[in-house]
């Protein structure tokens, strides 16, 4: 769903009226019984006097309600019209406001820019909802000037009475009130029940968004996760394809991933690593094909099960606005935390010294969304990452450019020692760092979705092809 815009339309609309419409629906329904008891009580004294001043009443009041509803039904088609646009003018506001683009926005001076565009998006928005506005005004209006034409014709008709001896004027004032009440409680009713309407058609966009089912579902009866692995992994000519999207990012690929094997996947940006990985997690089920754990296929097991036993740290991890020590017991919150195992996890991503040098260690509050938080660089936000991966006792570690953000010296200590810190646990490793990418055992060459090259460094040094080619090119940049 993240891949496709028209979730994230049902997610907005369901955000703007899935908070007030369910009690706006019940004070309605409430409002609807008061009313409706009230008026039966002024409608029989009037059918006393005259059945046609009863008529009147409900006349005067079904014109309005119509036209409520009818503009009801345009302002929602309108929004679902425009949820696009409401988004795009929320996403400038995000921009503007928020820290990630701050640093971009000022030194490409893209402030006014993005401010104008926000501005126009607005200004039309509020130009065709006032447009909308208007028009039901002067229906509401042209409706009224019927409602009060008839009010008052129920109201000469009860003077005549008076005048002709019909009534009494104790009995005249009587009816005028009866009338003057029936009618309010008349509006009131039909309101509610206008309301009513407009509150269940606005809040089907709630229950749009309820309806969505999860595209990767669990079995009925699932199968146990094997504990430990003992054959791996086995991605069996897989094919995938993203909602949308015109051409596969995947075709045909086969590979396997042996126990406490490291696998490195290279390949140029968009080649489908990340995609694959996205797969071996069950983030995604492939359109064709299979991958299997000791010949298990991974749509047999339940979702939280499978990912229990993999542990990730993507290129756009996440920095979470906590403690040290909170950061990277995420990755394992099943278990109490530990402050034992989370050093032991941050020494291995070497994250313990930089935690150690903060103003209250692993207790410091990390960003600055918060008072006294400390703000990392992007390398040490990445070794917090790393930290939080290590954290978990998985089977699988998926390390998508996992140092890319690192120093050298970091670098260098992390995978002098990797095959240590994995504990004999399959990795497979995304990076566009051949000095990272060549102490795996295996190395897999994407492009454009299919496996091209396979073998270990040695092996595809020797074949010359294109790994040869990508890795001469980089180790010429450092001779």
């Amino acid at each position: 769903y993240y891949e496709n815009p028209q979730y994230f339309d049902t997610l907005h609309r369901a955000q703007q009226e899935g908070p007030f419409r369910p009690t706006h629906i019940v004070n309605g329904l409430a409002q609807f019984g008061q009313n409706g008891i009230s008026l039966i009580a002024m409608a029989g004294l009037l059918l006393s006097f005259h059945w046609s001043v009863t008529v009147v009443l409900f006349i005067a009041v079904i014109p309005g309600i119509l036209v409520r509803i009818k503009y009801s039904g345009k302002m929602y088609r309108w929004q679902r019209e425009k949820t696009q646009a409401e988004r795009k003018a929320s996403y400038f506001n995000w921009i503007l406001t928020g820290d990630a683009h701050a640093k971009e926005i000022r030194l490409f001076g893209l402030g006014d820019l993005f401010i104008q565009q926000f501005s126009s998006l607005r200004k039309q928005l509020r130009r065709e909802r006032i447009e909308l506005t208007r028009k039901r005004s002067v229906a509401d209006f042209m409706a009224q000037i019927g409602a009060t034409v008839a009010v008052f014709g129920a109201f000469g008709f009860i003077a005549y009475r008076t005048v002709m001896g019909g009534i009494t004027l104790g009995d005249m004032v009587m009816y005028f009130q009866a009338f003057q009440r029936g009618l309010g409680f008349l509006k009131e009713m039909l309101g509610a029940l206008a309301g009513l309407y407009e509150d269940n058609l606005f809040l089907s966009n709630l229950f749009e968004f309820l309806d969505l089912s999860p595209r990767v579902k669990d079995p009925i009866q699932p199968d146990a996760v094997p504990k430990p692995m003992q054959k791996g992994l086995n991605v069996e000519s897989v094919d995938f394809q993203y909602p949308a999207a015109t051409r596969k990012a995947l075709e045909g690929v086969s590979l396997s991933i042996d126990p406490g094997q490291v696998v490195a996947l290279v390949g140029e940006n968009g080649s489908g690593k990340t995609t694959l990985v996205k797969l071996l997690c069950r983030l995604y089920d492939p359109i064709a094909g299979r991958i299997t754990m000791d010949d298990i296929d991974l749509r047999r097991f339940e979702k939280a099960a499978l990912h229990r036993e993999i542990s990730v740290i993507f290129q756009d991890y996440a920095k979470y606005h906590l403690t040290a020590r909170e950061n990277i017991w995420l990755g394992n919150v099943e278990t109490p935390s530990d402050p034992a195992g989370i050093a032991r996890a941050a020494k291995r991503a070497g994250a313990h010294d930089l935690i150690s040098g903060l103003p209250k260690g692993y207790e410091t509050v990390l960003g600055r969304w918060f008072e006294e938080g400390s703000e990392l660089s992007i390398g040490e936000w990445q070794k917090i990452a790393l930290a939080r991966a290590f954290m978990r006792p998985a089977q699988l570690i998926v390390l998508d450019e996992p140092t890319s953000s690192m120093d050298a010296k970091t670098e260098y200590e992390i995978f002098t020692r990797f095959k240590e810190l994995l504990q004999g646990r399959a990795a497979v490793i995304i990076s566009h760092r051949f000095s990272t990418v060549r102490m795996a055992d295996r190395i897999i060459v994407l492009d454009q979705g299919r496996i091209t090259e396979s073998g270990s460094h040695e092996e595809l040094m020797a074949a010359n092809g294109t790994y040869a080619v990508m890795y001469e090119r980089q180790a010429g940049y450092y001779r």
